[in-house]
């Protein structure tokens, strides 16, 4: 495996294999790595001849400056996964070689707000005005402008998303279709740990007894999944609303019951459409999203 830090090392080293009819696949990290990231660069692999990785922590994307500083950081230990699982290239860049003096200088005046960042004419319509949207305010701008600026990088055939983060897969189908890029967006199936909570890096920050508790998130979850059929939506919404509430140590942000397409609210139930459930919620100061196919 080779790792490369600058843009110009990787763009030769890509062009040589595109040449010779090589099929990419880029699976873009902000490291400290689990078992969720490496099941997509072993699906990279089942379906690209040459697969590429990058690590790197991208500010833009958070709204919070304490949970930028306190997000983990385990570059060697990331990149020995990474090998195992047969990645080819990883790139490591620093944020110089990503954003321009002038954007590192405006990221730090303006921390608090970053729809400046956005470069690019991007309509996301509604998908970047729920849930996480609502929540964390520029964080999607945040997202589509670095993985725009990777995707032109790499320009690979096939780009590879975990669907925790669902509403992020949508909005970056919604950017690459509307950018005209030619990368195929594939959505991998969430992994979880033994007790069913989803592979996070921030699992990490949670303590011991935070820890023991988190399960809780995937049980409400699946519950939710075996009832929708004899409640409402609206009754399901606060029957789960209810469960978490009852926990002390859960601070709940939100559950909703959206579209698979649109992510906008349902009301009731249809044959015509899939829902998701999807939550969010705060574990002591650790901020854990999860979600599960209705139908």
């Amino acid at each position: 495996m080779i790792i490369f830090n600058y843009i110009e090392q990787i763009k030769i080293c890509l062009s040589n294999l595109k040449h010779s009819g090589k099929t990419v696949g880029f699976v873009p990290t902000m490291g400290a790595l689990h078992q969720g990231h490496i099941s997509l660069i072993e699906k990279a692999k089942q379906q690209c001849d040459f697969v590429v990785s990058s690590i790197f922590v991208n500010p833009t994307q958070f709204n919070d400056l304490n949970d930028l500083k306190k997000y983990p950081r385990s570059l060697q230990a990331d990149c020995v996964m990474l090998e195992k699982a047969g990645c080819d290239v990883v790139f490591s860049p620093e944020i110089n070689e990503i954003y321009t003096s002038e954007e590192i200088k405006l990221m730090q005046q303006q921390i608090e707000d970053k729809t400046w960042m956005l470069d690019m004419v991007v309509d996301f319509g509604m998908l970047d005005k729920v849930m996480e949207g609502a929540y964390r305010k520029g964080h999607f701008n945040g997202v589509a402008q670095v993985v725009s600026k990777l995707f032109r990088i790499i320009e690979p055939d096939k780009a590879y998303f975990g669907q925790k983060d669902f509403q992020q897969l949508a909005i970056i189908r919604s950017m690459t279709k509307q950018l005209g890029m030619s990368i195929e967006i594939i959505g991998c199936p969430i992994v979880r740990e033994v007790d069913g909570l989803a592979m996070s890096s921030r699992n990490t920050r949670l303590s011991k007894e935070q820890r023991e508790l988190a399960p809780v998130i995937s049980i409400i979850l699946f519950k939710s999944k075996e009832l929708y059929q004899s409640l409402t939506v609206g009754e399901l919404k606060s029957f789960v609303e209810k469960e978490f509430n009852s926990i002390p140590q859960i601070n709940l942000e939100y559950f909703e019951i959206v579209d698979v397409n649109t992510l906008q609210p349902i009301l009731e139930y249809s044959q015509t459409q899939s829902a998701i459930a999807c939550v969010s919620l705060k574990l002591g100061e650790i901020r854990l999203i999860d979600n599960v196919i209705l139908y």
